[in-house]
């Protein structure tokens, strides 16, 4: 016997050909599964490659969410003798990173740091809130105060004016670049006053206040000479208490000229011959040169993801031109 098997022939067909596929009943239905099977097996991998690119995407943008934000918190590690750097960038306001309360942290944990040699505030702002303003200038006296040993040191980019120069005046010492802009020691309020306009267009406005002056500043209304005078009383005061804070910090090295407080602003080389800088210098060569060290650690608040959004919703709704003309006049140093 043999373990050979020879498969039978296929049945001829009534034509006497051998059978096909097609001959046999329901070809067209078994045709039909396999074609239908065939396509969902390649949905299905489609399906499976389409979910992992997806995956892949994924991972690569946590990554560079990542690397664009900073999730360490505000507390800086370092080791060995440093030059702490704290940036004011921007316009100082309780909301914008320049504000008070995250500069000062910022210089409350770069003067708290054992290894920290001399701290650098890098200063590059045309002014702001002058309430601000004055809270980092206090809060740098301070701290040179509380931490004799360690200089702070203002190193100044393209700006530092009107609010921007308040803070910087109480710094040990200022360093500019020649063609830095700096100065600016006055204060101003701005708004708009739509009353002509209003009168153009036939329109009336309504406002109802329970006090004499409530509507003060109001920029549908129209000015008066009491509304003058007190606005011009309360820019007089944050004047003197501005050129106050600039003598106290300057002292004997400024060389004060009747312009000098007019809000008239210099380039960095003339401030330093008005004697409201220091010295032409960045601030590799404050850390290098002055502090002896040259390893710069950055101190800086960074801003969260959140107030980031938050911050470029609120411009994305001109909630700033809605916040000015809710509240008429704004007192700034700018």
């Amino acid at each position: 016997m043999s373990d050979n098997l020879t498969p039978e022939p296929k049945e001829p067909s009534l034509t006497g050909r051998p059978r096909t596929p097609a001959d046999e009943p329901g070809w067209e239905r078994a045709a039909l599964e396999r074609i239908a099977l065939a396509a969902i097996t390649e949905q299905r991998a489609a399906r499976r490659w389409k979910i992992f690119f997806r995956f892949v995407f994924l991972i690569v943008l946590l990554l560079a969410v990542w690397g664009a934000f900073d999730f360490s918190g505000d507390k800086v590690t370092t080791t060995g003798r440093h030059t702490a750097m704290i940036t004011l960038d921007g316009e100082i306001s309780a909301d914008t990173n320049a504000n008070a309360e995250d500069i000062n942290t910022a210089l409350e944990n770069a003067f708290d740091d054992a290894g920290t040699a001399g701290v650098i505030l890098r200063c590059n702002s045309p002014g702001g809130s002058p309430v601000q303003a004055g809270i980092i200038y206090n809060e740098i006296r301070r701290l040179r105060a509380k931490y004799p040993s360690i200089p702070l040191y203002v190193v100044v980019g393209d700006m530092c004016a009107s609010g921007g120069y308040y803070a910087a005046a109480a710094a040990d010492k200022i360093y500019v670049d020649k063609a830095s802009i700096v100065g600016s020691i006055g204060v101003l309020m701005d708004s708009f006053g739509f009353t002509g306009l209003m009168d153009k267009l036939g329109i009336q406005r309504r406002l109802h206040t329970s006090g004499e002056n409530k509507g003060f500043f109001d920029p549908f209304s129209p000015e008066t000479p009491k509304m003058d005078e007190h606005a011009q009383d309360m820019l007089d005061q944050i004047h003197a208490q501005f050129i106050d804070a600039v003598r106290q910090g300057r002292g004997k090295r400024l060389h004060e000229t009747p312009d000098m407080f007019s809000g008239l602003f210099w380039t960095g080389q003339k401030s330093v011959e008005l004697g409201l800088a220091d010295g032409l210098g960045d601030a590799d060569y404050v850390a290098r040169d002055l502090f002896k060290a040259p390893d710069i650690v950055d101190y800086t608040v960074k801003e969260s993801i959140t107030d980031r959004v938050a911050r470029k919703f609120g411009a994305a709704v001109g909630s700033g031109a809605v916040h000015a003309m809710a509240l008429g006049g704004k007192m700034s140093l700018r």
